[in-house]
């Protein structure tokens, strides 16, 4: 472990986090959208003496939470980058939601993969297969929590905290977009560890 690799995930973390607060829309939003940010950062500060990732982990994680930070700055639905995709690709809608979800899937394999194999030392065909199932269960309750949060707790809130615009199939988008984004990277693993094996 490279401390100074990890201060530098955590000082440009913490710079992306700062910047979404003070340059953000809708203050109300920005505490709900970041509830999970500071449970994730919990996690990561409780397990560090006990359990630590890899630099590679550390890096997709930080990756991760800024995408999921900057898109609280503006409400995802309001992103200043995502209407750039949006125009660039001629889309009907803002698409930086589809990424970040993408996102979730894509660059959190690797670390859920580590942290069975490293951590809890389970058998690592079950490694490589668990962070699909953890992703996509994950993902759906991510959804049901969003319902609740926007039609229960913070009704006011609701619509800008969806960022559905529109879509009636938002939910069941985001969850494939996940599951996408983690297929793709469990098969990147799998035949980077064939290609690593084959060179031995």
């Amino acid at each position: 472990m490279n401390r100074y690799k990890l201060f530098l995930f955590g000082i440009v973390f913490a710079t992306v986090w700062a910047n979404s607060l003070i340059g953000t829309t809708n203050v109300k939003n920005w505490l709900i959208e970041n509830t999970l940010t500071v449970i994730a950062l919990l996690f990561l500060i409780l397990t560090y003496k006990k359990h630590r990732f890899s630099n590679f982990s550390y890096l997709l994680i930080c990756v991760f939470l800024c995408l999921h930070v900057y898109g609280s700055k503006y409400t995802y639905a309001d992103n200043t980058f995502g209407f750039w995709i949006q125009d660039a690709l001629h889309s009907s809608r803002n698409q930086y939601d589809r990424i970040v979800h993408f996102s979730f899937g894509f660059l959190l394999y690797f670390p859920l993969q580590e942290c069975f194999s490293e951590w809890i030392k389970i058998p690592k065909y079950l490694a490589l297969k668990l962070p699909i199932l953890i992703i996509l269960s994950a993902s759906a309750l991510y959804e049901m929590i969003e319902w609740l949060v926007a039609d229960v707790f913070f009704v006011e809130e609701g619509i800008s905290y969806l960022g559905t615009q529109g879509d009636v199939w938002d939910s069941q988008k985001d969850m494939a977009v996940a599951f996408l984004g983690v297929m793709i990277a469990a098969l990147f693993y799998n035949l980077y560890s064939v290609l690593k094996k084959n060179r031995k």
